[in-house]
């Protein structure tokens, strides 16, 4: 087949899974054409089947924005008659699916009918697309692909309680790539750059945002240093990420505290950890939960969201209600206090894991883009 992926080119969950998919997808022999704004960050085009078209915005006086809808969609419509794309894959309802129905109806015109599959990640439903200037949009853009799929359970059921929909969603999870870590797993290990041989290594990664409760991280953690040796990693950048430190200071524990911001180390430092905490207000599925238990790393979190499809509580990890820090830190040391038990915990915690490698779920995908085909044909 070949497929158009429209993504945003970031470091956010959606980019690494749309990126990651398709490049997945190109190793299986499909024609995979990349459409954004700018080269996404894990993209590789060393593969022959995988290729990258730049939409570029001209800056014209007479707008104070600049419409990236309109550009993308013109650049779908070109790229769709010079390649003969068969079928769009867009990632986020807005701007992308709304744009890939512009870019139909234009083809259309043409003699050109294309499926087009939308894929749902969270914020485009939960935050960006309930707003009252955007929910019209949103509605219309669902509704009008022709097939949906959420990244959880949870989401679908945002979106069918938020929005009025009369498509079907099918739960696609996203997924990790674990032939990648068992590669990685032969660098050689340097452990003892971040904590000593006593210590448990306890980390979070995230943007940094208040949804995190970052706050909450701290405080969970500085009851188990109570407790245990441990250090803790936090790997990212954002807005709570000053006041991460300032609490830490407060606190006296900075000297326990690693800060890394944004690190392209994030797969090494799993490999050392011992425990991952996600505590966050809401999270639409739980990547990063689910790329630590690619790790063997056991998981506290929050049970909000789509925490609980992932996170398995008592077997890959513990689940408990937004804000129970006491609880969440009782969970860890239930965990850390006992070799065994971690021992355990990280064999469940890959065990959960290997049912989202993406050689699972990848046919998943490819069994809608069939059927999208099939209803062009019809």
């Amino acid at each position: 087949m070949k497929i158009a992926i429209v993504c945003y080119p970031t470091f956010g969950g959606s980019g690494v899974v749309a990126t990651e998919l398709g490049l997945e997808l190109a190793r299986r022999g499909h024609e995979i054409h990349f459409i954004t704004y700018s080269q996404p960050v894990r993209l590789a085009l060393l593969n022959p089947n995988v290729h990258y078209h730049e939409v570029n915005v001209p800056e014209y006086p007479l707008f104070h924005y600049q419409p990236y809808e309109l550009a993308l969609s013109s650049k779908l419509v070109d790229m769709v008659k010079l390649y003969k794309i068969e079928l769009l894959h867009v990632h986020y309802a807005i701007p992308h699916a709304y744009a890939g129905y512009m870019a139909k109806q234009m083809l259309k015109d043409e003699g050109i009918d294309i499926p087009m599959v939308t894929t749902l990640h969270g914020t485009d439903i939960t935050l960006v697309g309930n707003h009252p200037f955007y929910k019209p949009a949103v509605t219309f853009s669902i509704n009008k692909s022709d097939i949906v799929t959420s990244v959880s359970q949870s989401l679908k059921d945002d979106t069918l309680k938020l929005f009025n929909i009369k498509k079907d969603i099918t739960v696609i999870p996203n997924f990790i790539e674990l032939d990648k870590n068992i590669d990685d797993a032969s660098i050689p290990c340097r452990r003892s750059v971040m904590a000593k041989e006593n210590e448990r290594i306890i980390t979070h990664v995230s943007n940094f945002r208040k949804v995190k409760r970052i706050p909450d991280i701290i405080k969970i953690f500085y009851k188990i240093q109570q407790e245990i040796p441990a250090k803790l990693m936090m790997v990212g950048d954002g807005p709570e990420k000053e006041k991460a430190e300032a609490i830490c200071a407060e606190l006296g524990i900075l000297d326990k505290v690693i800060f890394f911001g944004n690190s392209n180390e994030i797969d090494r430092i799993l490999s050392y950890t011992d425990l991952f905490l996600l505590p966050s207000e809401t999270e639409s599925f739980g990547l990063a939960a689910l790329e630590a238990m690619a790790w063997g790393i056991p998981v506290i979190s929050s049970n909000s969201g789509g925490l609980p499809e992932v996170n398995f509580d008592g077997i890959s990890g513990y689940l408990s209600n937004v804000g129970m820090t006491d609880e969440m830190a009782e969970n860890a040391l239930k965990i850390l206090k006992d070799d065994k038990i971690l021992t355990e915990f990280k064999s469940n915690a890959l065990s959960v894991a290997k049912q989202f490698d993406i050689k699972n779920i990848l046919p998943l995908y490819e069994a809608l883009y069939e059927k999208a085909l099939e209803k062009q044909t019809v």
